[in-house]
């Protein structure tokens, strides 16, 4: 029986590790994680960035983190700390769970997205 959008989300929520604003702002400040984000420019440009984020779009991400890819970022390491954030935490939810089947052992995603992390009133880097 074919699923909905919210159900593969809360599919791949109960599958991945969930983070809170502060848990991700603690794990920046005590080390170096890659953070991901996943939005589109557009979005970028309307509420800005998690500062020190990666930008990769969600349509390219398992390309450039698959190393056997040739559109692979150097940036992506399989065994590095990797956090996804988007606007509101279902793409990054699912980008966590494709992230995993590529063999990434520590990727988590921001619960709430970018809409939590400004909510918080954390840090936001607009360019």
């Amino acid at each position: 029986m074919p699923k909905t959008a919210a159900e593969l989300v809360s599919d791949a929520k109960a599958s991945i590790e969930n983070l809170t604003p502060d848990q991700v702002a603690h794990e920046m400040s005590s080390g170096s994680p890659l953070i991901v984000d996943l939005r589109e420019p557009e979005e970028r440009a309307k509420t800005g960035t998690i500062p020190g984020a990666v930008i990769a779009p969600r349509g390219m991400l398992e390309f450039y983190a698959d190393p056997s890819s040739s559109y692979h970022r150097a940036e992506f390491d399989p065994q590095q700390r990797t956090i996804l954030y988007c606007a509101g935490g279902g793409r990054s939810a699912l980008a966590a769970q494709s992230l995993k089947q590529l063999g990434y052992t520590n990727v988590a995603h921001l619960e709430g997205g970018m809409t939590a992390w400004a909510a918080s009133g954390r840090d936001v880097s607009r360019d």
